[in-house]
């Protein structure tokens, strides 16, 4: 291997997000009895037997007054997020900015690792508390691998500092640069702002099959937002200010994805 080759795998690192929070998970069955639960930081401790039920309780009530189980709870800067997978219920207490497409690809890996821990060891989770250590590290990995990604930590400090220089444009209101699994990575919007922005477009990165998706929105007022993914790597969003023409606003979106490319592929 050439000096230079080992230059550039000294480049490439896998990034665990540590701004990635989940900080519990609770599973539980129809009836609200949680058979396991854990904690996976100090912020909070809840307590599984309270929150199943909880949970259960406000599933059944909304079920009833909408036809339909409602799926998030928020709370400031914290939300619940429940997904149900067959007979088993999956709830996850996490930042409020997590993004529930990534939530969802970790959980349908977890439920596969679970459901075959159940078949294996003949558990019945409407009678018994899971206490297993090798259960908890096979989750704990599965977490972490998810949240996890190789990238080029020189190149992505380049694409950075290009977003910082070009977001004084006074054509430009915002810019945002996610991964390919929808993890913010850069933001000229504070958290609060951010938070809303992403909720109110109804933003969900989604992936089939590697393909490229360009999307276009029309914000409440009037703004444009522009989005494509960038070599699978990235995500880019650019809103532009409603004085903006729609023909400049691709334009220049088109002229910021091409200069992203080439920072990647030098």
């Amino acid at each position: 291997m050439s000096i230079q080759d080992q230059f550039s795998l000294a480049t490439k690192i896998k990034r665990y997000d540590e701004n990635s929070v989940i900080y519990n998970l609770f599973i539980f069955n129809k009836s609200g009895i949680c058979f396991y639960g854990r904690n996976f930081s100090d912020h909070f401790d809840v307590e599984k037997n309270l929150v199943s039920p909880f949970l259960t309780a406000l599933m059944s009530f909304s079920e009833e007054m909408i036809g339909k189980r409602f799926e998030t709870i928020e709370m400031g800067d914290i939300k619940f997020v429940i997904f149900q997978k067959n007979s088993l219920f999956y709830c996850v207490l996490c930042d409020s900015m997590e993004n529930i497409t990534l939530l969802n690809d970790i959980i349908s890996k977890i439920n596969k690792k679970v459901a075959t821990y159940i078949r294996k060891n003949k558990i019945k989770i409407d009678a018994e508390i899971v206490y297993d250590s090798k259960l908890n590290k096979t989750i704990e990995e599965i977490i972490k691998d998810t949240l996890s990604n190789e990238f080029d930590i020189q190149r992505e400090e380049k694409i950075i500092e290009y977003l910082k220089d070009i977001a004084f444009m006074d054509e430009l209101d915002g810019i945002i640069l996610l991964t390919d699994r929808g993890k913010v990575i850069h933001s000229t919007f504070y958290r609060n702002d951010l938070k809303n922005f992403l909720k109110e477009v109804e933003f969900r990165v989604k992936i089939h099959n590697n393909s490229i998706l360009r999307l276009f929105y029309t914000f409440k007022n009037e703004k444009f937002i522009f989005s494509e993914y960038v070599l699978d790597l990235y995500f880019v969003i650019i809103v532009f200010k409603s004085n903006v023409k729609f023909g400049l606003a691709e334009h220049y979106l088109t002229k910021i994805v091409n200069s992203i490319k080439r920072i990647l592929l030098d």
